[in-house]
Formats: C-alpha cells, sequence, structure tokens
C-alpha cells in the first residue's frame, strides 16, 4: 500500500539524544537515523514509535549480497502540476539515433511512478538532492510551498539534501518547512489545518551558523533496514551565496563541497556505516540533452563537463555514489573517484520529469557497497500512467485556495513565448520581461532607467499560448505569470558608468561566468555583438554595445533597472554592486503584470519580441 503523510508520520519515533538545547551544541556531529523499524532523529522526543508502511516488505535476507533500490530526483522547485510547454518535456534518444520529446512531470505521474517502481523491492529508499522548494509555480509558492512538503512526504520521500531555492526566504523560513507551523506574516493557511513539517530529514552539512560555526540542520542521515546500513550526506552548493538574495542566506557560512563530504565519511565509517550516498546540490552539462543518451561513452565519466567533475573525482572514496542537481540536466554517468574505481553519478532534470532508479548492491559482509555491481538509470514519469489519487486531491484542496488570485487574466499573447525553454542565449520571454522592467523603471520619479537587464536564472518557464485552464487560449493568468517570475524580487534602478555596463556585460562570459555563461537579457533598444569564437571577456564586442543606436560612452554614466538580485552582485555580476544612487520600485512580478495590461487585450494580443537584440556570431 502506498505511504501516506500520516502513516509516515506515526511511523517516526524522534528520540531526545540531543534534544533542545544540546541539539544545537551537538548538530556537528548529529546524525538522523532512518529505520523502516522506527526512526531517530536530534529534535525533540514525544513522538510515537510504530512500524514503517514498507518495512514488511519481503523476507530479508541471509546472503551475502543484498540489492538496495535506491530512488532520487531533484529540482522539483514546487512544481505539483504539469509543467507546461517545453518546460515539461524531456528529449529521449532512439536506437536509430532519432530523437522523441515526451511530455513529463507532474507529482501526480510522479507518485505513481515511484510507487510502481517500488513494488518487489523489500529494500528501497528515496532521495532528494535539493531544490524540492522555492521558484515555484504559483500553486505552491503562494503557500510559501507547504503544498509542496504535504506532497513530497505523501510520495514518500525518505531523505533530502538543501538545495540553493530551499534559502530563498531565509533560515528560518526553511526551519519551519522542516518543523511545521504556520507562516510567521501570512499564518494558517486552511482552518483547522497547521502545517506539519516535512516528515523527512533537510540534510545541509555545508551550511553553518557564522557565529557558532555548527550546521544550522542535520549533516547526515542513516537508513536502516534489517541489517542494511547506508548514510546520505546532504548539502548545497558553495557558490549558493551569489545566487540568493543577500537576505536569505544572512549569517550562513557555505563550505567546499569536497572538504565537507569528507569530514562526515569519515565520521561515518567511524560509527561502522561504510555504505555512503552524497546528495549534492551541483551538478554538470551533458554533453546530450536526451534524458538516456550513454554518459560513459567513449570511456567513463566522458559523457560530462562542469563542477559536478571536479567534486566526483575529489571526494573520498569511502563514498559510494553522488545523487546530484542545480543544471536541472539528465545524466548517469561513472566517474572515477580518487582511488581510479568507477562511482555512479546521477541526476534526474527536473520537475519531477525523470526520477533515478539505482541498484545498490550491499555486502553484509564488509558493510560496503560493491561498486562493480552498481547499476543506475533514469526513467521518464509519464503521463500516460494512471494518476494518484491522493495527489490528484492535494492539488484540488490547494487549487481551490488559489483559484481566485490563479485564475485572474493579466494579459494576452499572440503565440507562445520561449523563456526556460529557449534554445538561443537569447530569449522572447527574456526580452519582454527586460521591457517590463524598464517600463516600470523608467518614468522619472520612478528610477528613469535607460535600459533594463534580466539574469537568464529568474525566467523559470514559458509562456504557452495554449489555454492551462478554462481562461481561453492565449490569456495570461497571474498564475502563468507567477510561474515565471516567482521570487518576488523588487525592481531597482542604478547609476552605472559606460565602462561598468561594459564590465557587466564581461562578467556574463568571465569569470564565476566562464565555464557556465549566464547571458543577460536585454531591454528594446540595447545591442551588442557575443562572439563565441573568442575566450573569456573577449567574446564580448566592446565597440559594439550600443543604446538606441549610440555607442556606449565608457565615461558617461547610465542609469540601469534590474532586479534586486542582481543589484546585489547576484549570478557573479559583482560590479553591479559598484552601482549608485539606487532606487527601489515594484515587484518584478508586478511590473510584469503592469505591462500586459498596458500592452495587450484581448483584440490586441501581445507578440513575441524577435530576441534579435544581442547578435551571436563564431558559434557552431
Amino acid at each position: 500500500m502506498p505511504a501516506t503523510s500520516q502513516r509516515r508520520r506515526t511511523a517516526r519515533r524522534l528520540t531526545a539524544g540531543t534534544a533542545g538545547a544540546a541539539r544545537t551544541a551537538a548538530l556537528a556531529a548529529a546524525a538522523v537515523v532512518l529505520s523502516t523499524a522506527a526512526l531517530s532523529a536530534a529534535a525533540p522526543a514525544g513522538a510515537e514509535a510504530g512500524s514503517s508502511p514498507r518495512a514488511g516488505a519481503g523476507t530479508g535476507s541471509t546472503a551475502t549480497a543484498t540489492n538496495v533500490q535506491l530512488l532520487s530526483f531533484n529540482d522539483f522547485h514546487g512544481n505539483l502540476e504539469p509543467p507546461a510547454g517545453s518546460s515539461g518535456q524531456v528529449v529521449e534518444r532512439h536506437p536509430d539515433g532519432t530523437t522523441e520529446k515526451i511530455d513529463a512531470g507532474g507529482v501526480e505521474y510522479l507518485a505513481s511512478s515511484l510507487r510502481t517502481a517500488r513494488k518487489d523491492h523489500p529494500y528501497t529508499v528515496t532521495a532528494a538532492a535539493g531544490d524540492m522548494i522555492g521558484a515555484s509555480p504559483l500553486l505552491s509558492g503562494l503557500f510559501h510551498d507547504e503544498p509542496t512538503i504535504e506532497a513530497l512526504n505523501g510520495l514518500g520521500l525518505d531523505v533530502a539534501g538543501v538545495g540553493n531555492h530551499e534559502f530563498d526566504e531565509g533560515r528560518a523560513e526553511l526551519a519551519r518547512m522542516r518543523s511545521g507551523g504556520c507562516h510567521p506574516e501570512d499564518g494558517c493557511f486552511e482552518d483547522g489545518r497547521i502545517f506539519e513539517g516535512a516528515d523527512f530529514p533537510y540534510l545541509a552539512a555545508n551550511v553553518t551558523d557564522e557565529k557558532t560555526g555548527r550546521p544550522i540542520l542535520e549533516p547526515y542521515a542513516i537508513w536502516e533496514h534489517k541489517g542494511v546500513r547506508i548514510g546520505f550526506i546532504g548539502m548545497t552548493l558553495e557558490g549558493t551565496p551569489d545566487i540568493v538574495t543577500a537576505k536569505g542566506v544572512k549569517g550562513l557560512k557555505f563550505h567546499d563541497e569536497i572538504e565537507t563530504v569528507d569530514r562526515y565519511a569519515t565520521e561515518l565509517d567511524r560509527k561502522g556505516v561504510k555504505s555512503i550516498v552524497a546528495l549534492i546540490h551541483e551538478g554538470g552539462a551533458p554533453a546530450s540533452t536526451a534524458y538516456n543518451y550513454d554518459c560513459d561513452s567513449p570511456g567513463p565519466g566522458d559523457g560530462i563537463s562542469g563542477p559536478v567533475t571536479a567534486i566526483a573525482k575529489g571526494i573520498t572514496p569511502k563514498v559510494d555514489a553522488l545523487v546530484t542537481g542545480h543544471t536541472h540536466q539528465a545524466y548517469v554517468c561513472t566517474v572515477p573517484d580518487p582511488s581510479g574505481r568507477p562511482r555512479m553519478v546521477t541526476s534526474a532534470s527536473s520537475y519531477g520529469k525523470l526520477y533515478t532508479d539505482t541498484t545498490l548492491t550491499y555486502d553484509r559482509r564488509t558493510r560496503d557497497i560493491v561498486r562493480t555491481k552498481v547499476a543506475s538509470a533514469n526513467h521518464v514519469v509519464r503521463r500516460d500512467q494512471p494518476r494518484a489519487a491522493d495527489m490528484t486531491s492535494l492539488i484540488e484542496r490547494w487549487n481551490a485556495l488559489a483559484a481566485p488570485i490563479a485564475n485572474r487574466p493579466v494579459g494576452y499573447i499572440a503565440a507562445d513565448i520561449p523563456g526556460r525553454g529557449a534554445a538561443a542565449p537569447e530569449s522572447p520571454l527574456g526580452d519582454l520581461i527586460a521591457d517590463a522592467q524598464l517600463a516600470a523603471m523608467a518614468p522619472e520619479g520612478r528610477g528613469g532607467a535607460q535600459l533594463a537587464l534580466m539574469n537568464p536564472g529568474g525566467i523559470r518557464s514559458d509562456l504557452v499560448h495554449r489555454a492551462s485552464g478554462s481562461e481561453g487560449d492565449g490569456v495570461v493568468t497571474y498564475g502563468e505569470a507567477f510561474t515565471v517570475q516567482p521570487f518576488t524580487n523588487m525592481t531597482t534602478a542604478l547609476d552605472l558608468t559606460g565602462a561598468q555596463l561594459i564590465t557587466a556585460l564581461r562578467q556574463q562570459v568571465s569569470g564565476a561566468n566562464e565555464a557556465s555563461p549566464k547571458i543577460l537579457q536585454v531591454s528594446e533598444g540595447f545591442t551588442y555583438t557575443l562572439d563565441l569564437a573568442k575566450s573569456g571577456a573577449e567574446r564580448v564586442v566592446a565597440d559594439s554595445v550600443k543604446l538606441n543606436g549610440e555607442p556606449i560612452d565608457p565615461a558617461r554614466t547610465y542609469r540601469i533597472a534590474m532586479n534586486e538580485f542582481l543589484a546585489g552582485g547576484g549570478d557573479g555580476f559583482g560590479v553591479f554592486k559598484e552601482g549608485g544612487n539606487k532606487l527601489v520600485g515594484e515587484s518584478d512580478l508586478d511590473a510584469l503584470t503592469a505591462y500586459f495590461a498596458a500592452h495587450s487585450a484581448a483584440d490586441r494580443p501581445l507578440a513575441a519580441p524577435e530576441a534579435d537584440r544581442i547578435t551571436v556570431v563564431g558559434g557552431p
């Protein structure tokens, strides 16, 4: 029988070993113990003990080897309903070399997929590698992601590492997601219901309090079932402060991934836990967009690049597998550890479109994973399977609360406007958002902006012409606009010299962004050339940068609009922190909806921008 939130909750026994004041003092060495007989956590005592809903599965094995099924996913981002447009598709490669796009995702189907996968597996554990919440569509984001935590409880998530988006609303809100309670400002969203928090432990091994130096959450968890013990170390990327607003990470310090994993792997080893999985919210760039391509061709790990490769090659051989995320890519790779032994590194795309099924062969004699027998594959969360009824009920319940806000029309479009799913560095939706922010901050007294810049990572979806509900084709609802811009970043206008502006453009493709460029989306009238045949900062052709046809004067001061995240130097754009005469305006979402109101109507839908403001040359 599928696990329900209530059944799983009563299965947990929370011991008082590190409760109360002692919990804070001992967190650096604390572990959550996840057992199918009982669950012990470094948290307040008092919950009842009971049997896990999956404890009775199978009769166990007295043989030397036991196969453990590890189901994993990452970067869910509160996508309870199936993601729209290209954001809700995966690419499948066929044996003849052709590819096919498959509609995928939605928690009703993810729950069904995981429950089907667990059948006939007496040893199974489900884990996630961060960004379960944050940057969520309105159905979850409007309620501070309480619906998503409820859903994750219901689909049987056992353990999760934090991602950078778990810090979007700050440390205190993350603690509320873990422990429950009503929102401090918005209160409880349903009469007679108090948010209960996560049934699963959130792990944050490399996030410490700046003052105490101690982890803000448990660093690791130990899963146990019938003599099998596997440790999970969870963490986010060290660079989280560069991609989250300053208020979200205030008072926190983020540490090196390799050093942190090595520290806690050694601690687990001392406790007799020889089988270890790291949940790391950092990822790589696969050589193919197909979820089922061979990442180990022509050799082990040759099909992937990016930050996760160095991490995988550097982490202690004590760790047997890495479940990763952050880049929203799909891969199953064998990357050699420092001793040269093969080690599985996986990622399941994003938004619940895939899940990874990994077989970990546990040797009961050595208590370690037999690496040569580890097998793994990504699977599509197809929408042609039955929906999980409990997830359908959950969505309907929260939709009823969100409907008065979500279904309100805010604008009209003539065709799809690609954003997150755009193939080129400049997207039509990115330009539209930049135009909206310029319109909001251009009037004198409201900023006097002359141009606007938008970070690509802040664009979370596409705008789709086809109706998502009963609103009609071409109608943009508030909920759809929220899904595109869910952060509620405040628009900001600031002064930059022409030289600083050119430096900002160069920071798109150099420094922290050289390996993975972040191309800013630009407002109408601002143009330049990007030469991909060159490298680093030289990719931006300086004398091509123009505003309304006039070359940018390095000595002149320009007024630039952007969101507060960029204004604070986010995404590696440190030069923006040097901007002067800052003025804060309305939220980015309000700017977008106001732009739609002013520039579209039912009989005058807005066309997609041409996305021709950045001229790209020298590419493949």
